[in-house]
């Protein structure tokens, strides 16, 4: 699904909070969706376009393993991580109320929560998922007030845990969200530490990888056709974009290289929208495909186009990522 187009602003009641200890981890910033606790800063983030990411989909663990959970929640999309440090005189509870409050006020949907007895979630979460994996720190440490000093990597722990996990937004673009919330390194620093975990679901970026003349010879070869994923097109257009270039050059080499070689041009979507719009509209891709073939040097006496629209998918159209496998181009041996 596209990312969301619809806007969450987190208000976060606080005190006015003391000037942070540190700078945030460079070029941090929050999540448009979510807003740090007054007064905090960023000390560690991770934010990647598209990933696999997984949320404990509640808190029972394994019978025989209490580090690792029951059942995950597997996602793919945009992952965006944080660890923030609240300021110095906030109490967990505090922390905590104010980002359960604001989350509730922007229409938070829960799954589950846990507010005592969190330390077993919490190791759980610690080995099975490693949640700040591949973060980058700022410069900096937690420290205490009689000096000491900890790693900004040991922020989470066990002690005064919560978690707190659900979806916000309207049915159909819901991002997933874990909140998670302790004292930062221990008890001695005076801090609380709050990791928030943003996944918004999203079809990875196709049409990066494109098939070489040779693959496709041995497709048509093996199956009698091949499916093409670098052709690429705007939503409802037919016009074939600027990036379908490489792929389109080797389409026309391996026609080249088999010059008695006959191929069907079939065009494929998904099942959105009425099937007669779907036929004109794959059709249409279809000659298109056939004419940037024909610029490149292949006589037109061997290209036949054709659109089948949604009647010969190859995933369900039930998920986006379904969908996306559906809508391709194809070259089919005539």
């Amino acid at each position: 699904m596209a990312s969301p187009r619809w806007t969450l602003s987190l208000a976060l009641v606080a005190c006015a909070a003391a000037q942070a200890q540190n700078a945030d981890v460079p070029s941090g910033i929050d999540h448009p969706l979510i807003k740090r606790f007054s007064g905090s800063w960023l000390a560690g983030a991770r934010s990647v376009e598209w990933d696999a990411a997984a949320i404990p989909a509640g808190p029972e663990r394994l019978k025989g393993d209490d580090r690792k959970f029951q059942s995950l929640i597997e996602l793919e999309g945009r992952v965006s991580q944080r660890v923030y440090i609240a300021p110095r005189g906030k109490s967990a509870l505090e922390v905590w109320r104010n980002y359960e409050q604001g989350l509730a006020a922007a229409g938070f949907k829960k799954r589950w929560s846990c507010e005592r007895d969190c330390a077993s979630a919490y190791f759980a979460w610690h080995y099975q998922l490693q949640p700040t994996q591949g973060f980058t720190w700022a410069q900096g440490y937690i420290d205490t007030p009689s000096g000491g000093r900890y790693s900004l990597t040991s922020a989470l722990n066990s002690e005064q845990s919560r978690f707190l996990v659900g979806t916000l937004g309207p049915a159909g673009r819901e991002v997933h969200v874990l909140l998670f919330s302790s004292l930062a390194a221990n008890a001695t620093t005076g801090l609380v530490a709050t990791y928030l975990q943003i996944v918004e679901p999203k079809t990875m970026p196709t049409g990066q990888v494109t098939v070489d003349a040779q693959a496709i010879g041995q497709g048509l070869k093996d199956e009698g056709k091949v499916a093409l994923y670098g052709v690429l097109f705007d939503t409802g257009k037919t016009e074939v974009l600027p990036d379908s270039k490489a792929q389109l050059d080797q389409m026309a080499a391996v026609l080249k290289a088999q010059p008695t070689l006959k191929v069907f041009v079939v065009g494929h979507t998904d099942n959105v929208g009425a099937l007669d719009a779907n036929l004109a509209l794959s059709q249409g891709r279809a000659q298109a495909v056939v004419a940037a073939l024909t610029q490149r040097g292949i006589a037109a006496a061997r290209l036949q186009a054709r659109g089948v629209a949604n009647l010969a998918p190859v995933a369900s159209n039930a998920s986006e990522d379904g969908r996306a496998k559906n809508r391709r181009v194809e070259m089919v041996l005539q």
